[in-house]
């Protein structure tokens, strides 16, 4: 395939990424909003995302079969229409229970679409430009999630939160429009059985563990049960795929060490900046007080610096390898964590503005980079099972991290004050478990980025 038809082919899947990603944290600022129109509690309304992320946790995996089983095209067009679909439900939607209907069908489409990019950047383009190309390939995986809360912002203070899912839905219609005429065949297909098993045990696993976990503090012995029943559907899940001569998902891929590195640095990485993403605009909209609008500022220069380094860094990685970017960036993210510690006053904004747009930083020097440097320690036949793997493990990091990350926030906020949602305690309380985190990350990347 032509340089240019490549090009074209990668654009649209990059356009379709961009937006499917947008919606996954879209709401982020738009949950207080709707938690008071549609009487939610903190708890509740993060389900809004952590099912998004769960769904798209379970959808991932499926997308090693997807690409293998069907085209290139064929794949993109039914993920963009799920995720259309969605949109319009979501829009519509008059409860909770239509909005998080949505919001599966968002995630079913999103799931497919970012790994299925990642397949055919490593298909259509040389070892040299793979960096670059993945760093592109950012501004959707990246930086178009933590974008997100910013947009919305100021998209909601003017025409409501509502108004962010039809103006993704007629984007995606332009999309899928696009798609027909510009997106061609690139990897090979071959007939092969969707094992069904394998994929009731990975969804009633993620599902249990997810469940467990975000209502443990509330609700234990039916929380323990959960965990213990998604635990053993898990090591069934895995032992079936070990044993396997064709398997749903190829687990033998984490015997490299160096893929496994990068999944357990992007596992880090997604549990703080998805689970950070849902807190800060609680953190300025609900205890500061301040305007949806304020917020999206706030975290403006951050989500800018965000879409900005990407393609940057991708640049770096081909150049320079990645020890300095990892280690960098890890050593930005724990500071970015460690002072929302220390932030106990509205008259703090400006402080509280410079630590997002460090923690982005961070998270730019890492996201693609770390990814990149996974996948290209893997045979050409298994990218696309590492690429679903990858994706999905750090999918689900990032809705067991909001999850907890939010259990916790609620629980140490009751603890110091039992009559609101949230307060400077529960959030800096929070932010140190972060910060723990983004410890245990510097360390790994100190021990072994050297090595490397």
């Amino acid at each position: 395939m032509s340089t240019k038809k490549a090009n074209l082919v990668f654009g649209t899947l990059l356009t379709g990424a961009v937006v499917t990603s947008l919606l996954q944290t879209s709401l982020t600022t738009a949950l207080p909003q709707i938690m008071r129109e549609l009487t939610l509690s903190a708890a509740t309304a993060q389900w809004l995302t952590s099912a998004f992320s769960l769904t798209m946790a379970i959808m991932v995996p499926m997308t090693a079969y997807l690409i293998k089983r069907f085209t290139t095209r064929q794949v993109f067009l039914a993920a963009m229409i799920l995720f259309t679909l969605g949109t319009l439900i979501s829009w519509w939607g008059q409860n909770f229970n239509i909005l998080l209907l949505g919001r599966i069908f968002q995630a079913l489409g999103s799931g497919i679409i970012l790994p299925l990019t990642q397949v055919v950047i490593m298909t259509l383009y040389p070892l040299e430009k793979q960096g670059t190309v993945m760093g592109i390939l950012g501004l959707a995986s990246g930086a178009a999630p933590v974008i997100a809360p910013t947009l919305t912002g100021i998209v909601i203070d003017s025409w409501g939160w509502r108004s962010i899912f039809l103006m993704a839905g007629v984007i995606s219609v332009i999309i899928i429009i696009l798609a027909f005429c510009c997106v061609k065949n690139v990897t090979p297909t071959e007939k092969i059985p969707l094992d069904y098993i394998s994929l009731l045990l990975c969804t009633g696993g993620v599902t249990g563990i997810l469940l467990g976990l975000s209502s443990l503090a509330t609700n234990f012995m039916v929380s323990l049960f959960e965990l213990i029943i998604g635990a053993i559907l898990l090591a069934i899940f895995s032992k079936k795929q070990l044993n396997s001569s064709e398997p749903f998902l190829n687990l033998r891929i984490l015997q490299k060490p160096k893929f496994r590195l990068a999944v357990i640095i992007s596992m880090l990485l997604y549990a703080v900046m998805m689970g950070s993403s849902t807190i800060y605009p609680i953190l300025i909209q609900t205890v500061m007080k301040k305007s949806a609008v304020i917020s999206a500022l706030i975290m403006l220069p951050g989500s800018l610096a965000m879409a900005l380094i990407n393609p940057l860094t991708g640049k770096f990685y081909d150049r320079f390898g990645i020890n300095k970017l990892a280690i960098g960036g890890s050593l930005m993210l724990l500071i970015s964590c460690w002072g929302v510690t220390l932030i106990n006053s509205s008259s703090q904004l400006l402080l509280l503005g410079g630590l997002y747009l460090l923690r982005l930083l961070g998270v730019g020097c890492l996201m693609m980079p770390i990814v990149t440097w996974g996948m290209q320690n893997l045979p050409q036949e298994e990218v696309a099972h590492g690429t679903a793997l990858l994706t999905a493990l750090r999918t689900l990091s990032g809705a067991l991290g909001t999850a907890i990350l939010m259990e916790i926030m609620t629980s140490a906020t009751h603890f110091n004050n039992p009559h609101v949602t949230a307060n400077y305690a529960g959030i800096q309380f929070t932010f140190a478990v972060m910060t723990g985190l983004a410890l245990i990350q510097v360390i790994i990347s100190l021990c072994k980025f050297k090595k490397n």
